[in-house]
């Protein structure tokens, strides 16, 4: 027994000597190089294929060199810088009430009523169902002969008859902008429920012991611990709802007449229905940096208000 426990070592120590260890520099490069592989791929090269193509005149027949001639005609075109309001108005509309009916939803989905638990189930289907089904039953809903919204409206006594939703311009594009948010609040009032619950009790309680009113923990309490999940949800849903397609596709498709064509309709019409690749890519490119500098200007100014409020 003594002389296996004495051998032992000496064997371990032949069999590591013969083993080859990986440096430590080629093992981490392993680890991340799928991960890279992955981006380089999937968004570096497509990305750089886009700006390159955004300086082309490419259609079906091939390619030509134009310069910065797709992005001149984008500055001096009037269409496409109304396209860029009705796109920001679009997102600062649908996004303000996903926020607004998400934190109502997530303080009533947290108080301790009876049936909670079936509330918080309820909820769910316009996020899980798929978009295009979703989109079907909304357009029943707006259709203007047997639709419910225009039924209810002239049994209301509120139209005098059947009214076409998405056949006029502003209802068309506040229809688009009602199913957007009906598709996006519940994905907001979920997260924003999550952070509430993790919100410490002891400071309601010691709150509501010195006397504080339910607005004043509200305010002084549940929205500066929420703040970080109820800002990266702006954001989050901000991006998503720029580039929203399926729900104004299905529904509009831009129209009528443009009054529902965001910028993602209009690169999709121009690119695929016209077959102009290199003023597509040029919107695209356009669309990026948009989206860039609204996230870069939305951060600093957030910061210095976080640092603002919680100076205080």
């Amino acid at each position: 027994m003594n002389e296996l426990s004495e051998t032992q070592p000496a064997f371990t120590r032949s069999v590591r000597s013969k083993r080859t260890v990986l440096p430590e520099k080629w093992f981490a490069a392993m680890l991340i190089g799928p991960a890279l592989l992955f981006i380089l791929v999937i968004v570096a090269w497509p990305l750089i294929e886009t700006v390159r193509l955004s300086f082309m005149q490419a259609g079906l027949g091939g390619e030509k060199f134009v310069g910065f001639d797709n992005y001149e005609d984008l500055i001096e075109s009037k269409k496409f810088h109304r396209t860029v309001i009705r796109t920001f108005y679009w997102m600062f509309l649908s996004v303000g009430m996903k926020l607004v009916l998400g934190l109502i939803g997530a303080m009533l989905l947290n108080a301790a009523i009876p049936g909670r638990a079936l509330f918080r189930v309820l909820i769910m289907p316009p996020w899980v169902i798929p978009i295009a089904v979703g989109c079907v039953g909304w357009l029943w809903l707006y259709n203007g002969q047997f639709g419910a919204l225009s039924g209810a409206g002239q049994y209301l006594g509120i139209i005098d008859g059947p009214h076409e939703f998405l056949a006029y311009k502003k209802s068309a594009f506040y229809s688009a902008v009602v199913t957007d948010v009906w598709v996006g609040t519940p994905m907001v009032t979920l997260f924003l429920l999550a952070a509430m619950q993790g919100v410490s009790r002891d400071l309601y309680e010691a709150a509501w012991v010195d006397g504080a009113g339910r607005w004043y923990r509200f305010r002084r309490i549940t929205i500066p611990q929420i703040m970080p999940v109820l800002v990266t949800m702006a954001l989050y849903s901000a991006i998503f709802t720029f580039n929203s397609f399926d729900i104004i596709w299905i529904l509009t498709q831009g129209g009528p007449r443009g009054a529902s064509t965001t910028l993602i309709i209009d690169t999709y019409k121009v690119a695929i229905g016209n077959y102009k690749f290199g003023e597509g890519a040029a919107r695209v490119v356009v669309i990026v940096i948009l989206l860039g500098t609204f996230a870069a200007i939305y951060m600093f100014l957030l910061n210095k208000l976080l640092r603002r409020f919680g100076s205080k």
